[in-house]
C-alpha cells in the first residue's frame, strides 16, 4: 500500500467510520462533506494508478472494497432513516456476491475477470444518488428519493447481468 493511489484508497476506507460517526452524532453537513471526499477519492486514486503507472495487486483488491465500504456505508445509514428500502440494499449485495463468486470461480481457472464498464457507471451512478438521498433527509423529496433507488437498482442489476452474460465460459466444464 506505499504508492500514492494505494494511499488514497486507504483513505477512502478511514473515512467510512468518520463518515458514521459524524451522522449518528448530529453533524450531517460535515457528515456530507466526508461522503463526498471520500467518493471522489475514488475518482482520484484510480486516475493516479492508470496516469502513473501505480496499478498494484493490493489496490486491485482494495479499491472495490473501499468502494463497497462507502457505500454499504451509507446505505445501511439511509435504512435506518427510514428512506433506503431494505430490498434494495439486499439487491445490491446479492450482485456484489454473484460476481465476486464469479471471478473466485474464474480465478481458480486462471482466467482475470476485468472490471466492466457497467460496473464503473453502477458505482458512479450509486455514490451520486446516495449523496443526493443523504441531502434529501433534510429536504424530503419522495419522487428523487424515488428515482435515485430506482438507478441505484437498475445499474445495480444491469451491471450483474453484463457480468455475467459476457463471462458464462467461466461455467463451462473443462476436462
Amino acid at each position: 500500500m506505499n504508492t500514492t493511489a494505494n494511499k488514497i484508497t486507504l483513505l477512502r476506507i478511514l473515512l467510512v467510520p468518520v463518515f458514521l460517526v459524524l451522522e449518528y452524532a448530529g453533524h450531517p453537513v460535515a457528515a456530507f462533506i466526508v461522503y463526498v471526499l471520500a467518493s471522489l477519492s475514488d475518482l482520484a486514486d484510480g486516475y493516479i494508478a492508470r496516469r502513473y503507472n501505480q496499478t498494484t495487486v493490493a489496490g486491485k483488491f482494495a479499491d472495490p472494497l473501499a468502494d463497497k465500504m462507502l457505500v454499504l456505508a451509507a446505505m445501511c445509514y439511509l435504512i435506518e432513516a427510514g428512506t433506503m428500502p431494505a430490498w434494495a440494499v439486499a439487491a445490491v449485495i446479492f450482485r456484489e456476491f454473484a460476481v465476486s463468486g464469479l471471478r473466485l470461480i474464474a480465478a481458480q481457472k486462471n482466467i482475470v475477470i476485468a472490471a466492466a464498464y457497467s460496473g464503473k457507471v453502477k458505482t458512479a451512478c450509486t455514490m451520486v444518488c446516495l449523496g443526493i438521498m443523504l441531502l434529501l433527509l433534510y429536504r424530503p423529496s419522495p419522487l428523487l428519493n424515488g428515482i435515485c433507488v430506482g438507478l441505484i437498482v437498475a445499474t445495480t442489476l444491469y451491471s450483474g447481468f453484463e457480468y455475467f452474460k459476457n463471462n458464462y465460459q467461466v461455467f463451462k466444464e473443462t476436462d
